[in-house]
């Protein structure tokens, strides 16, 4: 309400000085036209008409900060973890609002939520984007995947810095690291290419290995793992259950039979004889 207040009082203020500007443009004009100096002595303090001023027009501006602070909560937020994320340099409340518009002090419920999230950190007086992993170049990229043999999912590493993408393809293409796809979430995993540790393959175990034919269900192969003594990454089989719970996997409703007008049908609208030729034409 301050604002649009604001607002109507600058809105007044521009059309009372406008009408005041062209009231004294008139009036120099009328007496420019009574009192022509002569051509002989031309006055010192004569002075050519003022022209017109303009204001500038911030009605769409301030529009458009009054549309942001009356925005949903969720929606100013994102608007300020987009500029930490961007930039990743770290803003004061008054360096966000002028930013983005997004007044932090004057919005408790944006504050809190701000200062809670999980992607924000704010160390008392400034807000900076938090990655799940703080990394900051190629080098502190290889260390982290080395940590984990297992495997590490790239959308953990995406936001970690801005070229984080970049480097992961350049590690994979030195043949530091791997990138494979999940099968059962089809996301991408890197894994650690340890130089320490040759392996030769010889021709005829590749061979046997890639005639192994596996199963085409999940579940089968997780099974298999099992009687071998190994425990599968996935579980497809409780996946599959929490999807049919959450009415990812619904049965399609079985369609209802059409009911047919037949001799043993009780005729309750016998006074309209034309609902009931198929009867009288079986009957014949």
């Amino acid at each position: 309400m301050a604002l649009q207040e604001q607002l109507d009082r600058f809105k007044k203020q521009q059309e009372k000085c406008q009408s005041t500007l062209t009231s004294i443009a008139a009036s120099n004009k009328v007496t420019s036209h009574k009192f022509t100096p002569a051509p002989a002595a031309p006055s010192v303090s004569a002075r050519a008409p003022a022209p017109a001023v303009k204001f500038s027009n911030d009605t769409e501006r301030l529009q458009h900060i009054n549309s942001i602070r009356k925005a949903p909560v969720g929606a100013q937020i994102k608007r300020v973890i987009d500029l930490l994320l961007e930039t990743r340099l770290a803003y004061t409340p008054e360096q966000i609002n002028d930013a983005v518009y997004v007044d932090i002090n004057s919005n408790k419920a944006v504050f809190d939520s701000l200062r809670n999230n999980l992607k924000v950190h704010y160390d008392g007086k400034r807000f900076s984007y938090k990655s799940k992993h703080d990394l900051k170049d190629k080098s502190q990229l290889l260390y982290l995947v080395r940590k984990f043999p297992e495997g590490i999912a790239v959308i953990d590493l995406k936001d970690s810095y801005p070229t984080v993408m970049e480097d992961l393809q350049a590690l994979k293409a030195a043949g530091q690291i791997w990138l494979l796809s999940n099968f059962d979430s089809q996301e991408d995993i890197a894994y650690p290419n340890d130089p320490r540790v040759p392996i030769k393959v010889d021709d005829d175990l590749k061979l046997l290995f890639r005639g192994i034919e596996l199963p085409r269900d999940m579940i089968d192969i997780e099974r298999d793992l099992q009687k071998n003594g190994m425990k599968p990454a996935t579980n497809t089989a409780q996946r599959r259950a929490r999807s049919e719970v959450q009415g990812m996997s619904s049965k399609p409703k079985p369609k209802k039979k059409k009911h047919e007008i037949t001799k043993r049908t009780k005729l309750t609208n016998a006074h309209l004889p034309e609902l009931f030729r198929n009867l009288t034409d079986n009957k014949s």
